[in-house]
């Protein structure tokens, strides 16, 4: 089962991954609130066995601090955004997220896959049919790469070598807006027409 939360000024998604039968769930991008983000746990009865950061910026890590606490969950990042834990105040992460690493959740299971660009250790993580993509693709858009540890050129890698390989009825869960497919955004998102080149323009 999947819980979306929108959470902060900058209105991140958070969700909620657990087995309902097992109350067993995990945490992923916990960017701010984090009282609307416990009572839901709470309302569920959730046992947090992670909490997982697709990426660094701080609407995604915000929280990471007060649902660690509640919890006593693990925490995760990609070890090259390591420094924006630190940049922002977040506690530690208890180990690494790595390249087809796999969390068992219940009966459920979701595939670690390096997606850098957005930031050098963007993360989405791969269920069945769905895909969560932090800030690496949106439903009509895409990552911002002008900022700090952006780069255009290994975003357009990606995206055309990693998820627009998934088949196309892959739900798109984002890190912002609403849910896609992948076979829609191969239709209809400007950004990922083979002829277009990332200019920093999104």
């Amino acid at each position: 089962m999947i819980e979306k939360l929108v959470v902060g000024e900058l209105e991140a998604n958070c969700y909620l991954f657990y087995d309902e039968n097992l109350k067993q769930g995990l945490v992923i991008d916990p960017g701010a609130e984090s009282e609307k983000i416990i009572k839901k746990i709470k309302n569920l009865g959730l046992k947090i066995e992670y909490i997982i950061n697709t990426h660094g910026h701080s609407d995604h890590i915000g929280a990471n601090k007060e649902l660690k606490k509640y919890t006593q969950a693990k925490l995760l990042i990609h070890k090259e955004d390591l420094p924006y834990l630190f940049y922002f105040s977040s506690p530690e992460p208890d180990s690494y997220l790595e390249e087809n690493q796999i969390f068992w959740i219940g009966s459920y299971q979701l595939k670690v896959i390096h997606t850098p660009g957005h930031t050098p250790g963007s993360v989405c993580l791969l269920g069945d049919n769905l895909v969560f993509t932090g800030d690496t693709l949106f439903c009509g858009g895409i990552g911002r790469t002008d900022l700090p540890g952006g780069d255009e050129r290994k975003i357009s890698s990606s995206l055309r070598n990693k998820l627009l390989s998934l088949p196309d009825k892959t739900v798109i869960l984002p890190g912002h807006g609403c849910e896609c497919t992948i076979g829609e955004e191969k239709k209809h998102n400007f950004f990922l027409n083979p002829n277009f080149e990332i200019r920093n323009n999104i």
